[in-house]
């Protein structure tokens, strides 16, 4: 199916490893021009290296931390003087890592929502504008399925999933007016080098592979690019009649 994503302009926010890797590589395929980024130079000239072969021109680079406000409003300044107005913007942010248990103090609350809210909301901030300016554009949030059931995850980090996907929904009625499409999607369990899954494979992979076995009807991890691919789609003109969406990407695992 051709998505009619040739030359858009996607911004895919922590794409230098990952799902996010993972999301710029599609896109890529389907013929847009996509914006790595990162906080890590040597990781953000890795994944271009890697992924730019061949499509060079459609394929550009901006390292920064984007939870700085002005770090981000850069980047935006840096895309739009390179091609123009931005079509979509993947909001890819957000880490599990959080203390455990319910004995927790505000900080511990405060970093896991700046990681796992506060940067999202912030780069909508600086890039819906121009959106609603042209009268198009879409946003993607990446959550997690720890933001629709309990499944184990931190506590913070589950409620500042569930907040982004509040955010998310409440904001696709707002900008829909502006002809601008909002919509959010949560994985389930992604396995890629160095990443969370693969930490705990390393450590108990008989464990591991027996909880995917007894909670994944499918029998597997999925693949950063089998997100790509949601992304792609909500991206594209052929999800034009949805928005305010949470589209679960888990191989069957969440149950409500």
């Amino acid at each position: 199916m051709n998505l009619g994503l040739q030359d858009k302009v996607v911004f895919v926010a922590g794409s230098s490893r990952g799902i996010g890797k993972g999301i710029a590589t599609v896109f890529l395929e389907e013929g847009a021009r996509v914006v790595l980024t990162g906080r890590d130079d040597a990781a953000v000239a890795s994944a271009c290296s890697e992924l730019s072969p061949g499509r060079a021109d459609r394929v550009m680079t901006f390292t920064g931390d984007l939870s700085q406000t002005a770090v981000a409003e850069e980047a935006h300044r840096q895309v739009v003087e390179r091609w123009g107005a931005v079509d979509a913007v993947i909001c890819n942010i957000g880490s599990g890592r959080a203390k455990s248990g319910w004995h927790l103090s505000a900080a511990d609350w405060e970093s896991v929502f700046r990681t796992n809210l506060w940067t999202s909301v912030g780069l909508v901030e600086i890039f819906l504008p121009q959106m609603v300016e042209a009268r198009r554009g879409t946003i993607t949030f990446i959550s997690s399925i720890a933001g629709i059931e309990s499944l184990g995850a931190p506590i913070p980090y589950g409620a500042a999933k569930a907040a982004l996907e509040q955010f998310s929904k409440d904001l696709s009625r707002r900008v829909g007016k502006y002809g601008i499409r909002v919509n959010t999607i949560a994985p389930g369990n992604i396995l890629f080098p160095d990443g969370t899954w693969q930490r705990k494979l390393n450590a108990d992979e008989a464990g591991v592979m027996g909880m995917i076995a007894a909670e994944v009807p499918l029998g597997r991890f999925g693949t950063p690019e089998e997100i790509g691919a949601a992304a792609a789609f909500l991206s594209s003109e052929r999800a034009a009649f949805i928005t305010g969406a949470c589209l679960v990407a888990d191989g069957g695992q969440t149950r409500a």
